[in-house]
């Protein structure tokens, strides 16, 4: 080995310049300033309007009049206390969860089904089944909303929670899908041909193999499923007549018109409303990125 090789491959001491070749020591290139701006002028006009939702339930409504775009002076905790001590808020919050989770649990676990059969198996219209799915993402539950109804209706799901989980499971699994399918073809044949010498069963590698390296991306349309769930208004709006059986979207709506003079009440109750579904998506974000670019990769 030459000087100069060896010179390129062992670190320089402490004392001597780094070389042209080291990677680490290379400036960072930073880009350009318009671009920052743009970025953060995006982030502004996204946080901007939570912000004023967030601090306005601490203000009251005079100082909302006065200073529209005010800081709270001072800062007023009754209109967050009187929502969180309404059994109206806590019901509809519980009626959000148990949607959501059901929603969830069940887009989960027949995504999963329907993308391992896709995936690791060959059968007639394969092809077509998998387009199928893709085509789904082409159509929102806002276009079928008027059909989706009378079969709801026909069903006798009106004004029951059912009627909007059911729906929701349907109109997520193709997301779900297109999801899964890259990470389940992923697997290699010779980990399934070596689970099948050791014993195991076409469901006993679904569940102890197929699923665990699937998990980012089970975990992303998890909660994906969720958010969405959590969020939807316009299924429920339709669906569900009853304040009893109203999810937190409906629930800001109806709190929204029925204390339209009390602003700074309405405030808190929609920052109550959407914290959830902030708190989760804050907290995973990393995962959905995460599933999302294997996904691609896939």
């Amino acid at each position: 080995m030459s000087a100069t090789t060896a010179r390129s491959w062992f670190p320089a001491g402490p004392g001597a310049p780094a070389g042209r070749g080291a990677v680490g020591d290379r400036p960072q290139k930073w880009g350009h300033p318009v671009t920052y701006f743009v970025a953060l002028l995006f982030i502004g006009v996204c946080i901007a309007p939570v912000l004023y939702i967030v601090l306005g339930g601490f203000r009251t409504n005079s100082q909302i009049t006065t200073s529209p775009a005010g800081l709270p002076h001072p800062w007023v905790i009754g209109n967050y206390v009187d929502v969180l001590k309404s059994n109206r808020f806590w019901g509809e919050f519980a009626n959000s969860l148990m949607v959501a989770l059901a929603s969830t649990l069940g887009i989960v676990v027949l995504g999963l089904m329907v993308s391992y059969a896709i995936a690791r198996y060959d059968f007639r219209l394969k092809g077509a089944m998998y387009s199928l799915f893709a085509a789904g993402l082409m159509f929102p539950m806002v276009i079928a909303i008027t059909p989706l109804y009378i079969v709801v209706k026909d069903l006798g799901l009106v004004d029951n929670l059912l009627g909007v989980i059911v729906p929701q499971i349907a109109f997520g699994l193709p997301t779900t899908v297109i999801i899964l399918v890259p990470f389940l073809r992923a697997i290699p044949d010779e980990i399934e041909e070596a689970a099948a010498i050791d014993g195991a069963s076409r469901l006993g590698f679904f569940v102890r193999m197929a699923v665990p390296l699937s998990l980012p991306g089970v975990v992303t349309v998890g909660i994906l499923a969720f958010i969405g769930s959590w969020n939807n208004y316009v299924l429920p709006l339709y669906i569900l007549n009853s304040q009893a059986n109203f999810t937190l979207p409906l629930g800001v709506q109806a709190f929204s018109s029925q204390y339209s003079t009390d602003t700074a009440k309405v405030l808190a109750f929609t920052s109550l409303a959407m914290l959830p579904a902030l708190v989760f998506f804050s907290v995973f974000e990393k995962r959905i990125v995460g599933g999302l670019t294997g996904a691609v990769k896939g």
